[in-house]
């Protein structure tokens, strides 16, 4: 139950309370930490008791020599029994609730759930980003940074708020015992502050600078890793594994550089705190034995001089590695900010409205878009896609017919003009709302590594089974998952289908894909290359399906075989971003231009067409 009461304190599901993380990394810090600032000032609290509490064993040491000494061994406990008993007290008691109180907060408070609140939140930001967003980086850096820059940034608020009572603590009450004895031990101690700060100073800066860098190659590695894991049939099937070894020893050996010069200067900065702490000890320690020698001061003030300053020695060790380690995770989070922290590129307006879809109409209106260069792929285009109306989009590769799409699905945004569905700008409506309204085959079909019964929900997430089996049975994918098994002997359904869908075929793949969008039955459909990875026994099987699928939907369909969408009731001929011709198949071929052209290249032609 206690560790229960500890283990909810921090919400770990709590939405963000910004849209993007800030960009420098304070205010970064400050994003997260404020969310949680009670567990942090009830550890600031306890770590100062805690702290207290071992100052005064030491303090307790000192006066425990000095009664021992001025004391008849007969009268000790009766005279100081009471005092005594306290001692035990904070020995046996507090110093073991207080330190119990520390490792719950730390243990069961912060560690887990800051951690994944921080990576709950990142995962969240990042993944509402823009496809470019995801096409311009390796998906194995973006999923390690939002693991590891959680970790990072617990980890070093943590152990900041640990070290920073112990520093003051130890410090200020060991010179005032100190100055308690005789002012001249603090000598020793002052000088030693002063190194060591110094050392800090010098050394911290080019820890934390060296971090960063070898947090990125760090990262860089994972990458490239992750992106041959990722594409491994290619690599088998072009024999290049001496190729893939030289692309990953690559960046291991920038890897290890990297760390190497990091490490040189901890190396470097331990070997003279080292040296301080051996100046600290040789000169209190000696001092203290001349004063005592003098008579000057008392043994109990030896023995509590010499505890200390090897209390001291022991801690200054630790913190210079708590230092070390907040930098080190400073420059991970620092890594992990260049992508956690972009600004959306395509985001919704403030209390934008869900689309309503009632006839399904597509306006595309003097439209512009080049992906930033300046000029090609869309210039000025203007289409009208009538409701319920069934056009092929029809062009050479490069002409724009995926970027109309991804356009359309408003996966980018136009740089010029607008895109209306049923009379309504997809720029000033929710962005789920549009795509929900708008199905979708594409040819090279990814699914989900869960199961088939997972992959087929994120069509209609509340389907029965009933539901499932029609869609499968139209898709004609009803012949293949009963039969389907996995390592963990998971079937049919439930059987999981591997990385991007790995473990099928890709005309399996392809009909699982058309049975989701069956199952998502979207007023608008959208099928590019949606049978390409079909043989012509099973894509005419289906094409009953899909002209059912159709039925009542307006529909845009790429297709680089021009038989498959002959039979559109317009089509559209793309060439340069711009529309140069639209007509039937009939009208086109009979025009003699770019689709005549284009036809005639292909062999074979479609049933019923003329």
């Amino acid at each position: 139950m206690l560790y229960r009461r500890f283990e909810q304190l921090i919400a770990v599901f709590r939405p963000s309370p910004a849209g993007a993380p800030p960009t420098s990394v304070w205010p970064f810090y400050l994003h997260f930490l404020r969310q949680v600032w009670p567990s942090f000032a009830a550890l600031l609290a306890v770590g100062l008791i805690v702290a207290l509490i071992e100052v005064a064993l030491f303090s307790f040491l000192g006066r425990i020599v000095d009664l021992a000494q001025s004391t008849p061994h007969s009268e000790f406990f009766t005279l100081h029994g009471t005092e005594l008993l306290w001692m035990a007290v904070v020995a046996l008691i507090l110093r073991p609730l207080f330190n119990g109180l520390h490792d719950l907060l730390v243990h069961q408070t912060i560690n887990p759930s800051l951690t994944n609140l921080i990576r709950w939140q990142n995962h969240s930001y990042v993944l509402k980003q823009s496809l470019g967003f995801f096409q311009n980086d390796f998906a194995g850096r973006i999923a390690q940074r939002i693991m590891q820059t959680g970790n990072a940034l617990r980890e070093s608020a943590v152990q900041a708020v640990d070290s920073l009572w112990h520093v003051l603590i130890y410090a200020v009450s060991s010179l005032v015992l100190f100055a308690e004895a005789d002012w001249r031990l603090m000598l020793p101690l002052l000088l030693w502050i002063v190194g060591y700060l110094i050392a800090l100073g010098y050394f911290v800066p080019r820890v934390k600078q060296r971090s960063v860098v070898a947090s990125e190659a760090r990262s860089k590695l994972m990458g490239r890793i992750v992106d041959g894991y990722t594409n491994i049939a290619t690599l088998k099937l072009f024999a290049h594994t001496h190729y893939e070894q030289g692309y990953a020893r690559e960046a291991l050996q920038e890897q290890t550089e990297k760390t190497q010069l990091a490490g040189r200067v901890v190396t470097s900065m331990d070997v003279l705190i080292t040296s301080l702490n051996g100046v600290l000890i040789a000169s209190t320690t000696g001092l203290a034995l001349w004063l005592w020698s003098q008579e000057l001061i008392s043994v109990g003030a030896i023995a509590l001089a010499t505890g200390l300053v090897i209390r001291i020695n022991n801690m200054s060790g630790w913190i210079m590695w708590v230092v070390n380690g907040i930098f080190e995770n400073i420059g991970t989070v620092q890594d992990g900010m260049q992508t956690i922290a972009q600004p959306r590129t395509v985001t919704d307006r403030e209390n934008a409205p869900a689309l309503q879809v009632q006839r399904g109409e597509v306006r595309l209106e003097q439209i512009d878009f080049h992906y930033g260069k300046g000029s090609g792929v869309i210039d000025g285009l203007n289409l009208w896609i009538k409701a319920g109306e069934k056009i092929g989009l029809i062009g050479p590769s490069g002409a724009g017919k995926s970027t109309l799409v991804y356009l359309l699905l408003r996966l980018y945004d136009l740089e010029s003009g607008r895109i209306l569905i049923d009379g309504q700008n997809i720029a000033e409506v929710a962005q789920e709302s549009l795509r929900e309204q708008i199905g979708m085959v594409t040819q090279d079909t990814s699914l989900l590594h869960r199961s088939i019964r997972d992959n087929l929900l994120y069509g209609k997430p509340d389907a029965s089974d009933a539901e499932l089996w029609e869609a499968a049975r139209k898709a004609r994918a009803d012949e293949f998952i009963p039969l389907l098994s996995d390592a963990q002997g998971r079937t049919g359904f439930d059987a999981h289908v591997g990385e991007r869908g790995v473990k099928l075929s890709g005309g399996q793949r392809q009909r699982i894909a058309i049975a989701r969008v069956l199952l998502k039955d979207a007023p608008i459909l959208i099928l590019d290359e949606a049978t390409s990875a079909l043989d012509s026994e099973v894509e005419a099987a289906i094409q009953e399906s899909l002209d059912t699928l159709m039925q009542g939907k307006t529909v845009i369909a790429i297709a680089h075989r021009l038989s498959t969408i002959a039979r559109m009731d317009r089509l559209v001929v793309l060439d340069k971003g711009q529309i140069a011709e639209s007509g039937t198949h009939a009208e086109l071929i009979a025009h003699g231009g770019l689709y005549a052209r284009l036809w005639q290249h292909q062999t074979g032609g479609f049933v019923g067409v003329e």
